[in-house]
């Protein structure tokens, strides 16, 4: 049987627990968010905080770029495909975070079907696979109110 586990290096970045979200991490003293989660101090030059919640980022966001990515990116990535295959590149602005985020278009969504400033939702997909693992990461499609 096949197990879903995030991809090497983007554990603990994203959850299905409660539908799709990021994991960032939110500053005790100022509230400045992060994504990925800081532990060390905060990403806020003016603050001294060095305790942190967790935060759920997304699901949602507004598309503020976007690219084609039609060379192969090096190791670790993992292409889904072989050969290659470009896929579409986001970078999203999060909802009720304002962080921009950046991640891949689901499969059959390109360059053509985006636009900036549209709607797009997180959902949790698979970026490759071996024998016994669905290797999974988050990515962008367009929302329902965009379609």
């Amino acid at each position: 049987m096949r197990t879903r586990v995030p991809a090497l290096g983007a554990e603990g970045w994203f959850t299905e627990d409660g539908g799709p979200a990021l994991v960032g991490g939110r500053c005790a003293t100022c509230g400045t968010v992060t994504f990925p989660a800081v532990t060390y101090f905060c990403a806020n030059p003016g603050c001294g905080g060095r305790e942190f919640t967790r935060a759920r980022l997304g699901p949602t966001g507004t598309v503020w770029s976007y690219t084609d990515l039609r060379y192969q990116p090096p190791p670790p990535f993992v292409p889904a495909t072989a050969p290659y295959t470009p896929f579409a590149l986001l970078a999203v602005e999060v909802d009720d975070c304002g962080l921009v985020v950046i991640g891949q278009a689901v499969a059959g969504v390109g360059v053509d079907d985006l636009r900036v400033g549209a709607s797009v939702e997180l959902v949790i997909d698979t970026l490759f696979s071996d024998d016994d693992h669905d290797y999974t990461i988050w990515k962008w499609r367009p929302s329902e109110r965009a379609r």
